[in-house]
């Protein structure tokens, strides 16, 4: 830490000294410029997100940078909405309350991510880090035309940077802060010739461990400790003005030392832990993209996305966060993704515009021999130490032709209308075991699932300046196979869940472009909700199963954006409700007689109905305001930053019960920045600083332990732009 603070104050003193010192002509803040316009693509055409129908945040690379946004966990203090727990080797990402709650291979995501065009993995590896971005567009509420299945929640599209034809340059980044953070980011763009460029990115990040070990000693690792590489080229070919060729390859190794938790209901600190068992948390990904598009003479587009993506995670963890207990888990899992999208694109000119497409992706979960171990008692009732083994392949495939319409019924009247029609397969090869006792149970399952999903907008376009819509949508998430567990629960499917979101929104733009607004609201109804249960007894072992009754979500959304002169604010407001159908489920964490009936009820004391609770990870309200001021001194632009999160209590499980340990508190997170531009714009020196309040809060719930958010962080980051 005393380096940290070393450095801090090194460069503090070098922004100082470099603006007491420069003899250039103190530049002043533009006081006239309207806000720039913000574009969406996420609709496989670009439009002004304006008078798009959609509710979406749009940030760019330098405002993820300035609001302190690194990875997608960090998102969440960025944009209304959003919630996204970092629990391991999966981030639960989600969007009004819908989207993933657990780890688990069975279940799909309902907040689905594409990078360059392509979707990432929809299971595990989501720690990738956030660098040499260009925008990221996160659209709230289902997207089952253009994002189809896994997307009940909503979509978040990142663009990173493209070569560029026009000439050399690129920058240079470095970052020091406490914790002995060091992280190095960069990229080099050079033209080759005419009509061939390449981009080369890269990011390294160093970081020691939050967490004090206050009791026994990790068996293996350093929990909570990051070092990470990743590594990007990209291609960009354009030998005439009507084809276009990317090529992007990005490679990670992410070690994050491990995920260290305590148990709920710990007296000690969120950081204190006690543990006696083996840490890891070790990533290792590739991705390739391919991009290829043609203009034809009328403006037609044809565009091919192709992507392969591979993985393997391992983590280790101690389940039971004591040093008594002896319950462990190894996971070691691989992910293999292909994935082909066709799109043909009308033109943008007369009153008729359309686009149709097709997609296909055949994903592969492996479990090899030795890859998946957890250790615990047989029972609370037997405490016989057991290890439970489990291996197999878990493949899918996803196949879908979609289009949407759009149609000018007047000059400020249009119609849109768009559908998906997807097929997708689920396969369970596997064999969950108990070799000590000689135990086993085989699963060889398949399902299909087939379904429509689509979209009817009404748009209005009163003036330039204020846009007026209102539709109707569906969304489906496919139904799937729960895995074997030796333990108890028998493999089964689970059925595919299905919304109908209504909503309506108006976006203003005022004082001559200076302020943008956005507000809207929504009403969605699930069918067949699919949520996932815990078993505390078997931390990694999960259970999908669907809510009977009707789920309701409903909210309002606004947000805006502006620019006055010197001062420039941003700020996003969500208010929702959710509410579970009627559905019993067994509590796990209490004794179990009897049994639970999912319709009727009870014959166990534990046989609850969560009807009426609220959905897990759903706040009633969020808020997000950001705050910056130039100020002309001596050689440069001074340009501190604030920015404001607040998001109110949620709960970790679907059964709502305080005294459990399921409540999360309500949590108020500051960052804040501090920007100096010397005049010329080559040099940009930053002194930045996330949870400056140092607020500890329980970021995540999940089998019976408690996950910490991030607490203070604070450094200097220094950056060359050639």
């Amino acid at each position: 830490m005393g380096r940290g603070i070393w450095i801090s104050s090194s460069v503090l003193a070098l922004i100082w000294c470099g603006a007491a010192q420069a003899q250039q002509a103190v530049p002043e803040p533009d006081t006239s410029a309207a806000l720039e316009e913000v574009v969406v693509t996420a609709e496989r055409r670009t439009s002004n997100l304006q008078q798009t129908p959609i509710a979406a945040a749009v940030f760019s690379g330098e405002q993820l940078q300035n609001k302190g946004v690194t990875n997608i966990e960090s998102l969440q203090f960025a944009a209304p909405s959003v919630t996204i727990q970092n629990s391991g080797m999966g981030n639960s990402f989600n969007i009004r309350g819908i989207g993933k709650t657990e780890n688990s291979s069975s279940i799909g995501v309902g907040v689905i991510t594409y990078r360059d065009g392509v979707a990432v993995f929809p299971a595990y590896l989501q720690n990738e880090p956030l660098y040499d971005i260009a925008s990221l567009e996160l659209l709230r509420g289902p997207q089952g035309t253009f994002a189809g299945q896994n997307a009940t929640g909503g979509a978040v599209f990142i663009t990173q940077k493209n070569p560029d034809l026009s000439g050399v340059g690129g920058y240079f980044t470095g970052q020091f802060g406490n914790y002995e953070h060091v992280r190095l980011q960069g990229a080099l763009n050079v033209p080759i010739a005419d009509t061939l460029a390449v981009r080369l990115a890269f990011n390294t990040d160093q970081r020691d461990s939050f967490y004090n070990v206050v009791e026994g000693a990790p068996t293996e690792g350093d929990p909570g400790a990051v070092d990470s590489q990743s590594y990007r080229i990209s291609v960009l070919w354009e030998p005439t003005d009507a084809l276009r060729v990317l090529f992007k390859t990005d490679y990670s190794t992410l070690d994050l030392g491990g995920y260290p938790t305590t148990p709920v209901g710990s007296t000690d600190g969120l950081f204190d832990i006690r543990t006696n068992g083996p840490f890891a948390a070790q990533d290792e990904m590739l991705r390739s993209v391919l991009n290829i598009s043609y203009t034809f003479d009328n403006g037609m587009i044809l565009r091919s996305i192709s992507g392969y993506q591979d993985g393997s995670s391992l983590v280790d963890s101690d389940t039971d966060g004591t040093a008594t207990l002896p319950f462990t888990s190894h996971i070691d899992v691989s992910q293999r993704l292909w994935s082909q999208e066709f799109n043909l694109i009308s033109p943008d000119t007369g009153p008729l515009r359309w686009i149709v497409g097709a997609y296909y992706q055949d994903d592969l979960i492996t479990f090899p021999e030795g890859g998946y171990i957890t250790t615990q008692y047989l029972s609370s009732t037997l405490p016989l130490l057991v290890a439970t083994t489990l291996e197999g392949r878990n493949p899918k495939t996803t196949a879908a032709v979609f289009g949407q319409v759009s149609y000018d019924l007047t000059d400020r009247l249009e119609l849109q209308m768009g559908a998906r029609f997807s097929r997708s397969t689920v396969e369970n090869d596997a064999i969950s075991a108990i070799p000590a006792l000689g135990l086993s149970i085989t699963q060889d399952d398949r399902v299909v699932d087939e379904k429509v999903t689509g979209k009817v907008a009404l748009n209005w376009t009163l003036d330039e300046d204020n846009f007026l819509y209102g539709f109707v949508a569906t969304g489906y998430k496919a139904g799937g196979l729960n895995g074997p567990n030796i333990l108890g629960v028998t493999p089964g499917a689970f059925e595919g869940e299905e919304v109908v979101d209504f909503e309506a929104g108006w976006k203003a733009t005022m004082l001559d472009g200076r302020l943008r607004t956005q507000i809207g609201g929504y009403y969605n109804i699930y069918e067949n909700f699919q949520v996932v249960i815990g078993d505390p007894t078997t931390p990694t072992i999960t259970t999908i199963s669907n809510v009977t009754g009707e789920t309701k979500i409903y909210g309002l959304e606004a947000s805006a954006q502006g620019r006055f002169g010197a001062l420039g604010l941003d700020a996003g407001l969500s208010l929702s409700h959710s509410e579970l159908g009627d559905f019993f489920a067994i509590d796990q964490r209490g004794s179990l007689t009897g049994g639970c009936d999912p319709d009727t009820g009870p014959a166990s004391t534990n046989c609850v109905n969560v009807g009426g609770n609220a959905q897990t990870y759903a706040p009633e309200m969020t808020v997000n305001l950001g705050l910056e001021y130039d100020f002309a001194v001596a050689g440069g632009l001074l340009t501190p930053r604030v920015d404001y999160s607040h998001i109110s209590e949620t709960f970790g499980t679907i059964f709502a019960n305080e005294a459990r340990g399921d409540r999360l508190e309500p949590r108020n997170i500051v960052n804040a920045q501090l920007t100096f531009e010397p005049s010329g714009g080559a040099w940009r020196l930053q002194a930045y600083g996330t949870n400056v309040f140092d607020e500890e809060y329980i970021g995540a719930v999940k089998s019976g332990q408690r996950y910490a958010g991030p607490p203070r962080q604070y450094g200097v980051r220094i950056t060359r732009n050639f």
